[in-house]
This record gives C-alpha cells, sequence and structure tokens, in this order.
C-alpha cells in the first residue's frame, strides 16, 4: 500500500491529494495523463524509427534489370571517311610577254663653240628652188623659256633663327628687364577690381639692331584682355635689346617671355 502510494500517477492518491481543487488544469492534469503520454511518446519514436530503418532499406536496394535495360546505348560510327578526290592543279599562268628591247634616248648636246655656218647660195642656185604655195604651221606646244628682266631680283629676307649660338639679352640682363616690367606696367583697372591676375606669354622678335617687331600672344591670362594688351605695349616700350649672335654676326631671333600679373 506504501509503495503504490508514492507512485505520483495512481489516480487514488491524485484524488485525495487533490480534494475540493480544481481538477480541470495544473498538476492533476499532468498526473492523472502522465502514463497516456508516456506511451505515445514511445509509440511515435517506435514508429519513427521503424520508417526510417525501412527509407533506409529502400534506397539501399539494388537496381531491378528493367532500369539497366533502360539505358540508352549510343553507337560510335567507326568507319573511315572517304577518300578525297585527287584535284587537278590549275592550269599555269600564262607566260609574261616578249621583252622589247629598247633604245636609250640620248639627250642632243650643245655645242659652245661656234656653229658652223651654211655657205650662202647664190641667186642663180635660188631660181632653181621650188616655192611653195602652202604655209606650215609650227608647234604650238613649245613654249619660249622666261627671260630675266635686269633690275628685278630682290634681296631674300634674312633668316629668323629660332637656336642661336649666343642669346639676344636685355640691357643689363634679367634683373634689369624685370624691373623695367614691374616699373612700367600698369595694372589694368577692370582686371585690379575684380581681383584677376595671371601669366601671359608672349613671343617676339630680336632685331640685327637690337629693335623689337612681331610682338604676339602665345597664351593670354584667363578672362583678361586688357592684361595681355598692355603686356604687349610692355614690351613694344623696351629699349634695344644686345642681338643675337651667329658665327660672330648679329642676327635675328626668336624670344619667348612670360609676363606675370599680380596683385600687391
Amino acid at each position: 500500500m506504501l509503495q503504490n502510494w508514492n507512485n505520483l500517477t495512481l489516480d487514488a492518491r491524485n484524488d485525495l491529494v487533490f480534494a475540493g481543487r480544481n481538477q480541470n488544469y495544473g498538476a492533476f492534469e499532468l498526473r492523472r495523463n502522465y502514463n497516456l503520454r508516456v506511451t505515445m511518446i514511445i509509440g511515435g519514436m517506435i514508429l519513427f524509427s521503424v520508417a526510417l530503418f525501412g527509407l533506409k532499406k529502400f534506397m539501399d536496394r539494388p537496381k531491378s534489370e528493367e532500369t539497366v535495360e533502360n539505358l540508352k546505348v549510343e553507337q560510335i560510327d567507326l568507319t573511315p571517311p572517304p577518300p578525297i578526290e585527287d584535284v587537278p592543279p590549275p592550269p599555269p599562268p600564262p607566260p609574261p610577254p616578249p621583252m622589247v628591247e629598247m633604245v636609250k634616248f640620248t639627250p642632243p648636246v650643245i655645242k659652245d663653240d661656234a656653229v658652223e655656218e651654211e655657205p650662202q647660195k647664190t641667186i642663180e642656185e635660188v631660181k632653181d628652188v621650188n616655192v611653195g604655195t602652202k604655209d606650215q604651221e609650227g608647234d604650238k606646244d613649245i613654249v619660249a623659256p622666261p627671260t630675266e628682266e635686269k633690275g628685278s631680283t630682290e634681296p631674300a629676307a634674312p633668316e629668323i633663327f629660332t637656336i642661336v649660338e649666343e642669346q639676344a639679352e636685355f640691357p643689363g640682363g634679367i634683373a634689369a628687364m624685370q624691373k623695367y616690367m614691374r616699373d612700367n606696367t600698369q595694372y589694368p583697372t577692370m582686371a585690379r577690381e575684380a581681383g584677376i591676375s595671371g601669366k601671359c606669354f608672349l613671343k617676339f622678335v630680336v632685331n640685327e639692331d637690337g629693335s623689337i617687331s612681331n610682338v604676339e600672344i602665345l597664351k593670354g591670362v584667363p578672362g583678361c584682355a586688357d592684361c595681355d594688351r598692355e603686356a604687349i605695349r610692355v614690351v613694344k616700350s623696351m629699349p634695344k635689346w644686345k642681338p643675337a649672335k651667329m658665327t660672330g654676326r648679329s642676327v635675328k631671333c626668336y624670344f619667348n617671355l612670360p609676363f606675370n600679373f599680380k596683385i600687391q
């Protein structure tokens, strides 16, 4: 009797313990249905194990002969290809035309020596000559060579050098030239008010006597045409330079000069 009383799932024990209490849920319900739940869990595990074992047996079964027969057998044709027909070679090209011997043309030689003069005919010999009644025209394609007119030749313009032995130089050197540019440059009013500054690059020719010509802008100050015009004016107003020299003589040469505009 004591052993059965210690069994928590005994109905008599549970009725006595839960007498006068709500028996619809809680520990009473769990103890009363405990054996049923354990039985269902064990049965479910057994069924799951049997199903898993049967699935393994199904997967490991040998393939039937019908499955092997369904395999597609592809036959490979090992017959050698037909022989290639011999195609006759194309006919040879026709022989080249026979070589024609050419005679080299020798230009006529004009002798500077005295030309042999034909002997003058007498009146009796002229009388015996028959005079034609039809005029003969000469070759119209022959053009007489131009004759040189005296005094029409003009002396060639002197060459302007890019590379010289001795470069042209401002009087006093580079430092003097920079000082001249600072002292003589009038900063354009519009550019100063707009805060425009920059650098332009000029190209000009230094002549044999040191004078400056052909002043042009290679690259101007962005957005300031007045700065470019002012730079040209200053360069044209420069004193005569020391000219460039080649083999000891003064020559014309090109000179590139950067001109900086900076608001102080």
